[in-house]
């Protein structure tokens, strides 16, 4: 077992998995322990749908059909980051796809390129595991922020079992196609995707360092 530092320290978003199966006792370990996550009032607003297997591919395909044949049928209902981009998190965006791009060889411009890696997203990035998490639509934004933290910890749960994850705000994307697959009642939305399983320490997409920035840049310290 991984210490708290070293799971969150050597927590990445990987984006190329090994076929190696997941236990089932360790999957529901993971999101037992996740589950110890803080709530508002003890609300826990997370569900989770778990994929493996023949369900997943099912999944998976209805999705990139959706992907390859009618893209500009389908958009994310909710506002992900900013209404307007604006540096310092512009800067940081713009690195980071330039660093990924970058790695994997795709130039300024080149679209099916791009469309091809992006449709990873919708094959889990080749993980045994797919999560999906919804959340009830009427919830606050401190049930958002409560359901973070659950997310946080299954990648950290993960960790510990020697596992990665990638979250995933590309499922959102899809979330009508997603709605219909799990038939979801009216008052559920998608939140967003999972990916979960071992390393393809082989691949060279997983080779790619994120920056972060120091703490004097991002903390003020008040009092003694």
């Amino acid at each position: 077992m991984l210490s708290v530092d070293e799971a969150i320290t050597t927590r990445r978003s990987v984006r190329a998995f090994k076929s190696d199966s997941v236990e089932p006792e360790m999957l529901s370990h993971i999101l037992e322990v996740a589950s110890r996550a803080p709530s508002g009032t003890n609300m826990q607003p997370w569900h989770v749908h778990v994929f493996t297997g023949d369900a997943l591919k099912s999944l998976c395909d209805s999705v990139l059909d959706a992907f390859w044949n009618l893209p500009e049928e389908h958009e994310s209902d909710r506002l992900h980051y900013l209404e307007k981009s604006r540096d310092p998190y512009l800067a940081r965006r713009r690195k980071v796809g330039w660093d990924l791009y970058g790695l994997l060889g795709i130039g300024k411009g080149e679209r099916e390129k791009t469309r091809k890696f992006h449709a990873q997203n919708y094959i889990f990035f080749g993980a045994p595991v797919g999560l999906i998490f919804t959340i009830d639509r009427d919830m606050g934004w401190m049930s958002w922020l409560d359901y973070g933290m659950f997310i946080q910890n299954i990648c950290l749960a993960a960790r510990g079992q020697g596992l990665h994850t990638c979250p995933q705000a590309a499922w959102a994307n899809y979330h009508d196609v997603v709605e219909r697959h799990l038939n979801l009642p009216e008052i559920q939305l998608v939140h967003c995707g999972m990916s979960l399983g071992y390393e393809d320490t082989d691949a060279l997409v997983n080779t790619l360092t994120t920056d972060r920035e120091p703490v004097e840049d991002f903390v003020t310290f008040h009092g003694g």
